[in-house]
């Protein structure tokens, strides 16, 4: 039964009273402002889905006023082929009616043209409306990023408020009654008598407290991982008497102020550790990740493409633990374990080309003409040479063969080239790719995994959870590309941004996104260097690159599909981050994260321990593009950004833009086929 706030307690102070006062009224203020904004949100998912579904109308009246274009083209010709035997015939005979044929073939003109001019604003109409959903969307994301901003804000003015409430300070007056002993003295049993008041008054005001508390009930369960204690400031005996029968009876009053373990009140509260940070540090002080296996790039490996269920294995090797989660270790790679040594045959490759190179199960055996003893079974074998087409086969070895591999040139890709008008007469020749920009790949390896929302904690479009499977390994660039790096495509090939060509860049202004003329990827809104990632980039902007970069090295990357996303950034896991299923503090740079970067502006690329792969930023610094689908009309942006809540950070989590669409907390990374 809860007791009544003044029950017991005879004074409090009135500071207290309206510290107590003012910590409702802001978890009050901030829970309104929640309610508010998920009403938004809610309103605006229903206006969305309303949008789409009338777009999709819009799509299918469309697809019919293209087939009726088809038939009415058909008429159309019908008729003029009519209306010309027509006049062919009125040659001979100038008596001839051909009224007829004219008037249906000027009405098949007319429908034809007129179907044309419904098309276009059938288009029209459908390009009005993919800006009202973009708009939509964005707008959802700023109510998003706000409402799960408020839900930080609430937390943390929940423990604050929990805080002041265990440490309040009052007054109580107690009345006890002992039984004197008959071996202690007068003075020993009123000592006693006076000792044990003191022990009731401050377990009474332990009980107030707990009674008290506004989420009592939440609380109280778990009463005894409070750690609550209690301060006597002062205490005076108001009266107190022995009676005829030997008892002692003390009235004392006591003022005291209640005290806790505050690194426990996230536990009390069920809140993540963070949010008790500045109060001490129950979780361990750096994070302790268990990483049993890493990839090197040349154990790549790939399946039957007849047979996309098989999953071909990779060697394993061992990498010392990190003890830092803030401080990068050199990963100590083990030799790769000898062949079997059963029974072997002999293999042979030849090729059409030079200076290739032959990986067998992942190993580079160096170049062709080659001949090398295998253990009998099966092999997966590949030919690789910059600016070709690599030739793989996955072959039955039982007895000596010999392959005769063909590898198919790749085409030219088109670059486009800096005029000499266009190119100051100081400017350096154009550059050869730098080492930089491939040399941070790693090797994601083949496997399956879980998609999605496996914990329950995120959003619709994150559901229904679905297992995939990532049949061949890839390449995967280990931090999003860099701001040197753009430079280094741009210099090479004049490429203009779409930020630089019309609008410029959005940036957040008071939890809204506002578009600023001058913003782009040299000048994003915020101080940056060369290994800052790079920004203000379009879904195109990102794929001009990639293209460029596949031209330069003869091999082809591209922006990584959803899927190789998301597997990629779990890295074996099934929490909402590498670490876990809580953000910590300062493990990655979100908003709210605690990062010195937090809410102000991207890292540098790198600026935290990767994950079990070797990816750096999964989580937070900036969204990353991903690949999307010729049918889709929208791209899914992934990873969180440093201005967004740490919910919105989690491995799963998945916005989707229009491919224009450019800000400051958006970049890319890469992935390289095989």
């Amino acid at each position: 039964m809860r007791i009544a706030p003044l029950s017991l307690l005879i004074s409090v102070s009135l500071l207290a009273t309206s510290a107590f006062a003012q910590d409702t009224a802001t978890v009050t203020g901030i829970e309104s402002e929640i309610s508010k904004k998920q009403a938004e949100y809610d309103n605006s998912t229903v206006i969305l889905e309303k949008h789409l579904k009338e777009e999709s109308q819009l799509q299918k009246q469309l697809e019919l006023l293209r087939a009726r274009s088809t038939e009415l083209d058909k008429e159309k010709n019908q008729a003029l082929d009519a209306m010309n035997e027509m006049y062919r015939r009125l040659i001979d005979d100038p008596t001839l009616d051909i009224s007829n044929a004219q008037a249906r073939y000027q009405k098949a003109v007319v429908d034809h043209k007129q179907n044309k001019d419904d098309i276009s604003m059938q288009l029209a109409a459908i390009a009005s409306h993919r800006k009202d959903i973009e708009q939509i969307r964005v707008a959802k994301h700023t109510q998003l990023n706000t409402l799960e901003s408020l839900k930080e804000q609430l937390a943390t003015a929940r423990v604050e408020r929990l805080r002041n409430e265990f440490t309040r300070e009052g007054t109580l007056e107690v009345n006890h009654t002992i039984n004197c002993k008959r071996t202690e003295t007068l003075a020993a049993c009123e000592q006693r008598g006076q000792q044990m008041g003191l022990q009731k008054a401050t377990k009474r005001f332990v009980d107030q407290i707990f009674a008290n508390l506004t989420e009592e009930r939440l609380v109280e369960p778990k009463r005894n991982l409070a750690g609550a204690q209690v301060k006597i400031l002062s205490s005076h005996v108001v009266n107190s008497a022995f009676s005829g029968q030997g008892n002692y009876n003390v009235n004392l009053s006591v003022t005291m102020r209640g005290d806790v373990n505050s690194s426990r009140l996230c536990s009390l509260l069920n809140l993540d550790n963070r949010f008790c940070a500045d109060y001490g540090t129950p979780l361990a002080g750096s994070y302790q990740p268990n990483y049993t296996t890493t990839y090197s790039d040349s154990q790549l490996t790939f399946s039957d493409s007849q047979d996309n269920s098989k999953v071909v294995s990779v060697s394993r090797m061992s990498e010392e633990p990190v003890s830092d989660y803030s401080v990068k270790k050199p990963v100590r790679v083990e030799p790769l374990p000898d062949l079997k040594k059963s029974k072997m045959v002999e293999l042979t490759l030849r090729s059409n080309v030079y200076d290739d190179e032959v990986f067998i199960d992942g190993v580079s055996f160096g170049s062709t003409k080659l001949t090398t003893s295998l253990p009998v079974g099966f092999h997966n074998v590949e030919i690789r040479k910059r600016g070709y087409k690599s030739y793989q086969v996955r072959l039955e070895l039982n007895k000596s063969q010999t392959i005769h591999a063909k590898l198919v040139k790749k085409p030219e890709p088109v670059v486009a080239a800096i005029t000499t008008a266009e190119q100051p007469s100081s400017a350096p020749a154009a550059s050869i790719v730098n080492k930089t920009n491939t040399a941070s790949l790693v090797v994601i390896p083949a496997g399956k995994f879980k998609m999605g929302d496996i914990n329950g904690s995120g959003l619709a479009n994150e559901r229904p959870v679905e297992e995939k499977t990532i049949a061949n390994s890839f390449a995967m660039q280990s931090k999003e590309v860099s701001v040197g790096e753009y430079e280094q495509f741009v210099a090479n090939t004049g490429y203009k941004t779409e930020a630089e060509k019309n609008r410029g860049c959005a940036y957040y202004l008071n939890g809204e996104p506002v578009w600023e003329a001058t913003l782009n990827w040299r000048n994003p809104g915020f101080d940056q260097d060369s290994d800052f990632p790079a920004v203000c980039l379009t879904y195109n902007d990102a794929k001009a690159y990639a293209d460029w970069l596949s031209g330069q090295t003869g091999q082809l990357f591209r922006l990584p599909n959803e899927v190789e996303w998301e597997y990629a950034a779990r890295a074996g896991k099934e929490t909402e981050y590498p670490w876990g299923n809580e953000i910590g503090k300062n493990l990655a740079n979100c908003g709210w994260c605690g990062s010195e970067w937090s809410n102000k502006s991207a890292a540098p690329t790198g600026s935290f321990s990767p994950n079990a792969f070797g990816l750096y930023d999964t989580v937070g610094n900036v969204w990353e593009w991903t690949n999307k689908k010729s049918e889709q009309s929208d791209v899914a942006v992934r990873g969180g950004a440093w201005n967004f809540a740490p919910s919105l950070a989690r491995v799963s989590t998945r916005l989707i833009l229009a491919p224009d669409f450019r800000a400051n907390y958006i970049g890319f990374r890469l992935v390289r086929e095989r």
